[in-house]
């Protein structure tokens, strides 16, 4: 067996994973085992001496393992169930021969869970039972660790809504509305590359969509917001004000004319959270120890306010993008 430290990476990142690195303790030489590592996260022990050799004890996610095993017997068996297009763009994205860029295997699996969760009818989802968490709308989230690009899946996830929807105007799984929250300004600007009609957009760049679909793709309606956007004045925010102007909170089609603008008069529109972790819904009765104030604020106003416009548009679904899509106050690392 090759020592860990002569040979550290042993799949390709553009092939599914046949071996993993097996570790048991910090004192033992992990091992070079055959099959794909299951998905989980490893829990430490907050009580350890040395924390930093504290292998943790790993938790397997049974959901997420259950959905790789259906999403790879569709894989194989050549995708049954989806749309021309949808067809069509995962040719596309998996054509070795023309690519210049191929994508990587996480970005393809990424999209394609994503895929098949939203076009595979309900029978071939038995047994998968995705938890909300707690609000009226539908949250998919896809973990991609730092580095693999989800803003490209991001821009892959965009073209096949919005193709979809102007190919087939009736079916309802699919929009042509984009709606992306991004934590920051910084990310923000960075998002503009999902706007179809920028110089250097990511569409043209890594060669998402097919030439003869590109002209469809500029019907897309992509609004790109920080999460500050979503704030409102509450009736007790109002009641402290010193201004004369005291009108009452705004209702929920007017909040969505403020933040959406023209894509106000939409229903049914995809929203993108891009590091959604910072997106947590507070439950009622739920206590949550050592975070700070501001945080409990960001993620109050991100999630109420899209709370808000789900009440007057409508969302659809909403896609969470994350590194790190644990619960606040978790001591738990993923393993992918």
């Amino acid at each position: 067996m090759q020592s860990m430290k002569s040979s550290l990476i042993i799949n390709s990142p553009y092939e599914y994973p046949l071996e993993h690195w097996k570790f048991s303790d910090s004192d033992t030489p992990p091992k070079r085992v055959d099959g794909r590592r299951s998905a989980g996260y490893l829990v430490s022990d907050p009580r350890a001496k040395k924390p930093y050799q504290d292998m943790g004890v790993f938790e397997p996610i049974p959901l997420v393992n259950k959905i790789r095993q259906r999403v790879d017997k569709w894989r194989d068996a050549g995708y049954p169930g989806i749309t021309g297009v949808t067809k069509a763009l995962l040719e596309h994205w998996q054509d070795r021969e023309q690519r210049e860029r191929r994508f990587f295997f996480c970005q393809i699996e990424a999209i394609e869970t994503l895929i098949w969760l939203i076009e595979t009818p309900a029978s071939e989802k038995t047994g998968i039972d995705i938890e909300g968490d707690g609000g009226s709308f539908r949250r998919l989230c896809s973990k991609l660790a730092t580095g693999t690009g989800k803003t490209v899946v991001m821009a892959m996830l965009i073209a096949w809504q919005v193709i979809n929807r102007v190919t087939y105007p009736s079916d309802g799984r699919f929009s042509k509305n984009i709606f992306v929250v991004a934590p920051n300004l910084t990310v923000r600007e960075r998002l503009s590359v999902l706007m179809p009609a920028e110089d250097k957009n990511y569409y043209d760049e890594f060669d998402v969509v097919p030439v003869s679909l590109r002209e469809k793709l500029t019907q897309a309606r992509v609004l790109i917001r920080n999460w500050h956007a979503l704030q409102w004045d509450s009736e007790e925010t109002i009641k402290k004000k010193k201004s004369v102007d005291k009108r009452g909170v705004k209702s929920d089609n007017a909040y969505a004319r403020d933040v959406l603008g023209d894509m106000a008069k939409a229903k049914n529109i995809i929203v993108i959270n891009d590091e959604a972790h910072h997106a947590w819904r507070i439950r009622a009765g739920s206590s949550i120890k050592g975070i700070k104030a501001d945080e409990k604020k960001e993620a109050t106003i991100w999630v109420g306010g899209l709370d808000r416009l789900h009440k007057a548009q409508g969302i659809l679904t909403c896609f969470d993008f994350s590194a790190t899509p644990f619960a606040p106050g978790s001591n738990r690392t993923t393993q992918e």
